[in-house]
C-alpha cells in the first residue's frame, strides 16, 4: 500500500500551514483549566474560525454538511495542527469526533440537517453518556431504562464519566428500551437536550484536579422518539460505529502531539544531564519508533476505511486504541524520570498529562476488551466461556 502524499495533498499541506501561521498569533489567551464555561467559549470559538476557513468537518462527508476532503487530507490537518500548537477541539471532542460521525454514518436527513451543522459551526456542544455505575467495562450491562409514551421516552437512570456534561446542550445517550431482550439487543441511541427537566448534572474531580467529567442523574427525562439514531432496540449496532470513530480516528491527533513530546524529552534530557543515562536514551528511542509505527499504522486503517467506504473506521482501530493507550503510558513513565523530583510537582504540564494518561487504558473500551476483539475478529479464535 502506497502511504505517500500526493503532490494534492501536499498543496493542502502548505495552504493550511499558511492559514495557521496567520490565524494563530492573533488567538486569545486559553483560559484557566477550571474555568468551564470559559473553556467553552474559547473552544466554540477556534471551531467558528476552522467554519469560515473551510477546515471544519474534514473528514465528513459533504451530505452530512462536511468538506468533502479525504481521510488523507484530515491526517494532514491533524498533522499539521498540532505541530503548529493549535487550539485542540477541547468540549467540542464528542459532538466532532463522536456523535456528529455517528449521526452523519446512521441519522436520518432531517437529524443530520438539524445537528451537524450547529456542531461544525461551533454553536453546540454534545457530551457522551455511555458508561454506568454499574456498567464498567460491560458496557452493554447498562440500566438507564427508557420507558415508550407515545412519541417520548421516559428515561430514568444514571450515567458516569459523562464528558463535558456541565456544558454541553446535547448528550448520546444509550438507554435500555427492552429490558426482556438479550442486553445487547435491547439498547437504543438517543439525543437528548441536557437542559430537559429532570437532568441533573454533578462535576466529578479527576486525579489531575479538572472536571471535564461529570455524574448525569435522570429523573423520568422525555426525549422524543424523533430523537432516537438508528432503529429502536439496535442502538447497539449504532454504537459501535460511535466507538469505531472514538477508537480509529479521535485520538490521532495525540499521536502527533506524543512525538512532539517526545522530542521535547529528548531535549530535556540533554540540558539536564539525563541524556547520559544508555537505559534513558535506548528507551528514548524505543518510543520513537513505537509512534512513528503508530502514525503508519494511523496511515493504514485511513486508507483502508476510504478503500472500503463509508469512511467509518475499521477494527483496526481496536488494533491502534492497544498500542497507543499503553504507549503514552510508558511515554509520560518516561518524562518522569527525565523531570526526576519535580515530576511530583503538578504544575510540570507532563506531570499533568501523566496522570491522564492512566486512564487510556480504560477510555473507549479497556485495554482487555481490545484484546478481545482482536482475538476475535481479526485472529479468529473462538469467543471465551
Amino acid at each position: 500500500m502506497d502511504l505517500t502524499y500526493t503532490q494534492e495533498e501536499e498543496d493542502f499541506r502548505a495552504r493550511l500551514r499558511e492559514w495557521l501561521a496567520e490565524v494563530l498569533p492573533r488567538l486569545p489567551a486559553k483560559p484557566s483549566p477550571d474555568d468551564w464555561p470559559s473553556r467553552r467559549a474559547y473552544d466554540l470559538g477556534w471551531q467558528r474560525r476552522l467554519y469560515d476557513a473551510g477546515y471544519a468537518g474534514l473528514h465528513w462527508p459533504v451530505d452530512a454538511g462536511g468538506r468533502g476532503a479525504t481521510p488523507t487530507q484530515h491526517l494532514i490537518f491533524l498533522e499539521e495542527s498540532e505541530r503548529a500548537g493549535a487550539p485542540y477541539v477541547g468540549a467540542n471532542f464528542v459532538g466532532l469526533l463522536h456523535a456528529g460521525p455517528t449521526i452523519a454514518a446512521e441519522g436520518t436527513a432531517e437529524q443530520r440537517a438539524r445537528w451537524l451543522p450547529p456542531v461544525l459551526r461551533g454553536d453546540e456542544v454534545w457530551c457522551q453518556g455511555f458508561s454506568e455505575p454499574d456498567a464498567g467495562s460491560d458496557l452493554a450491562s447498562l440500566r438507564t431504562r427508557a420507558v415508550r409514551d407515545g412519541d417520548e421516552y421516559v428515561i430514568t437512570g444514571s450515567k458516569i464519566w459523562t464528558s463535558h456534561a456541565e456544558v454541553a446542550d446535547w448528550c448520546e445517550l444509550l438507554v435500555r428500551t427492552d429490558a426482556q431482550a438479550p442486553k445487547h439487543r435491547g439498547i437504543s441511541w438517543l439525543a437528548m437536550p441536557m437542559d430537559a427537566p429532570g437532568v441533573e448534572i454533578r462535576p466529578l474531580r479527576t486525579l489531575a484536579g479538572t472536571t471535564e467529567f461529570a455524574e448525569v442523574f435522570l429523573d423520568e427525562v422525555r426525549v422524543p422518539v424523533a430523537n432516537r439514531v438508528g432503529a429502536e432496540n439496535d442502538g447497539w449496532r449504532v454504537t459501535m460505529v460511535t466507538l469505531s470513530f472514538e477508537r480509529g480516528t479521535a485520538f490521532v491527533g495525540e499521536v502527533v502531539a506524543c512525538r512532539r513530546t517526545l522530542a521535547e524529552l529528548a531535549r530535556t534530557a540533554r540540558a539536564n544531564g539525563r541524556w547520559d543515562d544508555p537505559v534513558l536514551r535506548r528507551r528514548l528511542g524505543r518510543l520513537y519508533g513505537e509512534f512513528g509505527a503508530l502514525w503508519r499504522l494511523t496511515q493504514w486503517n485511513v486508507s483502508e476505511s476510504e478503500r472500503a467506504g463509508g469512511g467509518v473506521p475499521g477494527i483496526g482501530g481496536s488494533v491502534f486504541k492497544l498500542a497507543y493507550s499503553h504507549a503514552r503510558q510508558e511515554l509520560y513513565d518516561t518524562a518522569a524520570e527525565v523531570l526526576g523530583a519535580s515530576s511530583l510537582s503538578l504544575d510540570e504540564e507532563w506531570t499533568l498529562d501523566r496522570l491522564s494518561s492512566l486512564s487510556y487504558t480504560i477510555a473507549a473500551g479497556t485495554s482487555q476488551i481490545q484484546r478481545n476483539i482482536v482475538a476475535e475478529r481479526i485472529l479468529g479464535l473462538p469467543k471465551g466461556r
